[in-house]
């Protein structure tokens, strides 16, 4: 599976070269399952969706190219720190003792 940045770094005559052999490894791949031979499955899904990614990349560039504006690029997502779920109960307990204080000066008030 190529990821959409790669693809976004090729050519367009290098992404329709590309676009024909994924779309022959399909083919032989469908081939293959309907012999009985194909022995991983997910490989159809994998080269179908790399297609759509082609034909998406170049369809980005043709309306890019009719619109005269530049062609969108497609950058390597930057990975995040995940948060911790201890971090998640700390603002929940930081947003009650908030909510408590209100609270209690709602009813200071109210007395």
């Amino acid at each position: 599976m190529t990821k959409v940045g790669e693809f976004a770094a090729l050519d367009s005559d290098e992404l329709v070269g590309r676009l024909d052999e994924s779309r022959r490894e399909l083919l032989n791949l469908r081939f293959q399952l309907a012999t009985g031979q194909l022995d991983n499955s997910a490989r159809i899904g994998l080269i179908r969706r790399d297609v759509a990614r082609i034909l998406t990349v170049l369809r980005e560039r043709e309306i890019a190219e009719d619109e005269g504006t530049e062609v969108p690029f497609h950058a390597v997502p930057v990975s995040r720190p995940r948060r911790s779920r201890a971090a998640d109960d700390e603002v929940e307990v930081e947003e009650f003792v908030d909510a408590d204080e209100e609270f209690d000066d709602e009813v200071d008030e109210e007395s």
